[in-house]
């Protein structure tokens, strides 16, 4: 029986747990399935959480691609322990579908899902098993510019930094660069017989965390995305959306604060893509097919001297405050004035024309004073705002440290699995997957590829070796237990399972 975080003795850079089934195409058939799993006793909803399925079968064995809006399947959000395993077990036990066909992607929205989340899942299931039917596929991909931003910012001193609501952002005069998004919104169109649309699966790249103005649950920028696809394309068709490499792209707009972040405007800007591409994809004839599960090992990180190098950093940025003259009100005040008034900043410009002539620089020399008191002022701030960033993400690294000590071993074994379906390739992943680490798969497979992040199990962010280099500056490098190689051993495993 297959158990979410289940360790098996596997390889590093060789595999030693392979399920493969391919097939020819004559025999595909599908059906789609949909089931509300919002937590309604929870507080004010928004909008709807949904568990949707999609059932191929080939050759009367069945695979399984199961959407949750939910944050994750473990470790962190509502799910209850052992999701995946129980929900493996239920299948099997009701449907005989083999644990390593199913293939669970969380959209990663923060809303909050029933307490019988695991029973509505099955039943979702069901239903996409009864309405299994012979199906066409055809495949597309367009691109959305409009409502993603890398959240990470590349800084002067050759480190980055992040957005976030956990702490501040840096100084503007220290940011050079930002990182890069991934526009494709790539489509998996399914039609009946009848060529009316059963359902669609659709990825893109992107935390969905928006929210709303009233702060009530809700599946968020997706889940407004699957609901306009829905009602446009009728007939009962079900948008499934997979996450991508989104480890390290926000919502356009998720730090301002001049007005309420509300998700349902992106969530629109993504459907009208998703449609266009609906509306332009050719149908495949007799698609190909091919299912492969693994295990995989990757390496977990030594974090201990990462620790000791941001404690000493944040030391050395603590030592570095120093007393100042100004409290934050009279600090305000100077700071008010030098801000609207740079030249007269003490007083009206005839007092400083008069002591000019009677050769009497005192106010210009009070305002030099004063802006060094403020420049004092700031630095302190400036100071105690890298301090916060630190100590934020050292709490991270901590917390991971001790995970990897409880774990006691040197690799960490998750699940990968690989699916070609006529010209779509898949290839998923249990971690929150940064945006570079899709587009640089995508520029190594020929073809139309879906990266998965967020996939069957969850073992908090996974960033490029590069990022790795910056733990303890950004959340996405400190919230991760893997040692930097790990990327090398997942590009091999993913193009193993994509050959």
């Amino acid at each position: 029986m297959f158990v979410s975080g289940l360790r098996w003795c596997c390889w590093c850079y060789a595999v030693c747990f392979l399920v493969s089934s391919s097939h020819a195409s004559e025999s595909i058939r599908g059906g789609f399935g949909k089931v509300d799993i919002t937590h309604y006793e929870a507080g004010p909803v928004s909008d709807p959480l949904h568990a949707r399925v999609l059932v191929l079968e080939v050759l009367q064995k069945q695979y399984v691609i199961i959407s949750l809006d939910v944050v994750a399947l473990e470790r962190i959000g509502p799910l209850p322990a052992n999701f995946l395993g129980n929900l493996r077990a239920e299948l099997q036990k009701r449907f005989r579908i083999e644990p390593e066909n199913v293939l669970v992607n969380t959209t990663h929205c923060h809303g909050i899902s029933a307490p019988d989340v695991l029973e509505k899942t099955v039943t979702a299931v069901a239903l996409a098993i009864e309405d299994i039917e012979p199906v066409r596929i055809g495949v597309g991909v367009g691109k959305e510019d409009r409502i993603s931003q890398n959240r990470r910012l590349l800084l002067k001193n050759g480190r980055e930094a992040d957005y976030r609501h956990a702490y501040s952002l840096p100084p503007d005069e220290e940011v050079e660069g930002i990182g890069p998004i991934d526009p494709d919104v790539t489509v998996l169109k399914v039609v009946a017989r009848n060529e009316s649309i059963k359902g669609v699966v659709y990825q893109f790249a992107c935390h969905p965390i928006q929210g709303t103005p009233s702060g009530g649950n809700t599946a968020d920028i997706t889940g407004y995305a699957s609901k306009v696809i829905e009602d446009q394309l009728g007939n009962g068709t079900v948008a499934l959306f997979l996450q991508g490499c989104g480890g390290d792209i926000n919502p356009i707009g998720y730090k301002e604060y001049a007005q309420p972040r509300e998700a349902e405007k992106l969530g629109n800007l993504l459907a009208l893509t998703a449609l266009k591409t609906i509306k332009e994809i050719e149908m495949v004839e007799s698609p190909s097919f091919s299912w492969k599960h693994r295990m995989v090992a990757v390496p977990l990180a030594d974090l201990g001297p990462t620790i000791a190098t941001i404690e000493e950093a944040r030391e050395q940025l603590v030592n570095s405050i120093q007393g100042t003259t100004l409290n934050f009100k009279e600090f305000q005040k100077l700071l008010q004035a030098q801000s609207l008034f740079p030249e007269y900043s003490s007083s009206d410009k005839g007092t400083y024309l008069h002591q000019t002539e009677q050769q009497r620089e005192w106010l210009k020399k009070l305002d030099e004073d004063n802006r060094n008191h403020v420049r004092a002022y700031l630095n302190n701030i400036y100071m105690m705002e890298s301090i916060s960033r630190l100590q934020t993400n050292l709490k991270l690294l901590r917390m991971h440290q001790q995970e990897i000590a409880e774990i006691a071993a040197r690799t960490l074994d998750v699940e990968m699995v690989g699916l070609r379906l006529g010209p779509l390739q898949l290839v998923s992943f249990p971690g929150e997957l940064t945006v570079r680490i899709g587009l640089e798969l995508k520029q190594r497979v020929a073809g139309t590829l879906m990266v998965c992040g967020y996939s069957n199990g969850y073992i908090y962010y996974a960033p490029t070796a590069t990022q790795l280099s910056n733990r303890g500056y950004a959340q996405e490098d400190s919230d991760c237990l893997l040692a930097p190689h790990w990327q090398d051993v997942f590009e091999q495993a993913a193009l193993e399972l994509l050959k």
